[in-house]
């Protein structure tokens, strides 16, 4: 435990931090699992629906520091492949 008075401070702040960015990481796989039943369905208007959502939410992430920004564009690209009928990769 933190002794000094910046150091309860910095300790407040990061458990503040992990559960936003725990939160948003969490948001972030729920919509890519939407964007992949959406292609299981085949319904084009949800898939686009459910991608642009998933491209806005990996794109805030990315800017608010949660998550590195090519690792947006990776997983923005991977999507779009599965979307164009690709190669079907299971990472996504």
């Amino acid at each position: 435990m933190p002794i000094t008075k910046s150091g309860k401070k910095r300790l407040r702040q990061n458990l503040a931090r992990r559960a936003r960015n725990r939160s948003v990481k969490s948001s972030l796989r729920t919509h890519i699992k939407r964007v992949l039943a959406a292609i299981a369905s085949g319904d084009q208007e949800k898939i686009g629906a459910e991608f642009r959502l998933a491209c806005q939410k990996l794109d805030k992430a990315a800017s608010a520091g949660v998550i590195h920004r090519n690792t947006a564009a990776r997983h923005k690209s991977r999507l779009s492949a599965r979307i164009k009928g690709g190669r079907q990769s299971t990472a996504a």
